[in-house]
């Protein structure tokens, strides 16, 4: 089986739990510290292996293209200051993998988002990662979720045991047999009620499909708002090719959600070799006077 070496990152929520700044400003290029979580998606990919990134965008959001594309004029002006390493810290961005972009032209939803990637990736396994779910792990997710691709030859949902009951706001697998971190899955319930939970593995946005997705979405109904969601074709590919669950190891934050976002901004600044040593005195200081 070849080794997967192409990504795709569906980037065209309009990020409505980050407004107002998402009226301007795309949630996926919204920073931790310094840094866009899209960018730190992006370095999982090419940790996984990936050469190859296409970047699922809309027409609100071409600050994401602009992000990803060289800046001669500013690198040449850094460069005249002395100033290399900020001009190697530019150029990293854009010259770790081939990245490209398409539009999707309408909000049709997530299954259609996946579909703009069809001539992207041909008859290619790709991961699939949503622009705004950050995982931080030992070994790359993606890189993970590969081996059970290797292993079993059909599409892999990454999954994580989720305790809480916020578990509600996800969608969940219903599993069957298992072998040691995956699991046969059988369908997957979105937002099921918290008397109703077909498990405790969680979907949390990574992914390995292959071609048979695209034939899938084509098949795929209508949903709510006169959307295709990408849960419906999962749960049309459960039976054929069949689908396994993967319980991956990594700490995930839900960029999409404010209080995600806070929390991976405290963490990632305390773990800084710049400042970071700095920061956990003020917090310790700030947590004697509360």
């Amino acid at each position: 089986m070849n080794k997967i070496t192409k990504a795709v990152i569906p980037c065209g929520g309009m990020g409505t739990r980050f407004l107002p700044i998402t009226k301007a400003v795309p949630k996926e290029i919204l920073p931790i510290v310094d840094t866009p979580v899209l960018d730190y998606i992006v370095q999982e990919a090419v940790d996984s292996g990936v050469t190859d990134i296409l970047i699922v965008i809309n027409k609100h959001k071409e600050s994401i293209k602009n992000y990803f594309t060289p800046s001669p004029e500013l690198e040449d002006k850094l460069a005249a200051l002395g100033k290399t390493d900020y001009v190697k810290l530019l150029k990293n961005i854009y010259s770790r993998a081939e990245i490209s972009f398409v539009y999707q032209e309408s909000p049709l939803g997530s299954a259609d988002a996946v579909y703009q990637a069809k001539d992207f990736t041909g008859k290619e396994a790709f991961f699939l990662a949503w622009g705004d779910d950050l995982i931080v792990g030992e070994k790359p997710v993606m890189a993970q979720l590969a081996e059970g691709y290797y292993r079993f030859g059909v599409p892999i949902l990454g999954v994580q045991y989720f305790e809480g009951d916020d578990i509600v706001k996800y969608g969940v697998a219903r599993i069957s047999d298992s072998e040691g971190k995956a699991y046969k899955c059988e369908s997957i319930v979105e937002k099921p009620s918290l008397d109703n939970i077909p498990s405790r593995l969680a979907s949390l946005g990574r992914y390995v499909l292959d071609e048979r997705v695209y034939s899938a979405i084509e098949n795929t109904p209508v949903g709510k708002g006169g959307e295709y969601q990408l849960t419906d074709t999962l749960n049309l590919m459960c039976s054929d090719p069949g689908v396994y669950a993967f319980e991956f190891d990594g700490r995930r934050y839900d960029m999409g959600d404010k209080f995600g976002a806070v929390t991976a901004d405290v963490e990632f600044a305390l773990k800084s070799p710049e400042y970071g040593e700095r920061f956990r005195k003020y917090l310790k200081a700030l947590a004697s006077k509360l």
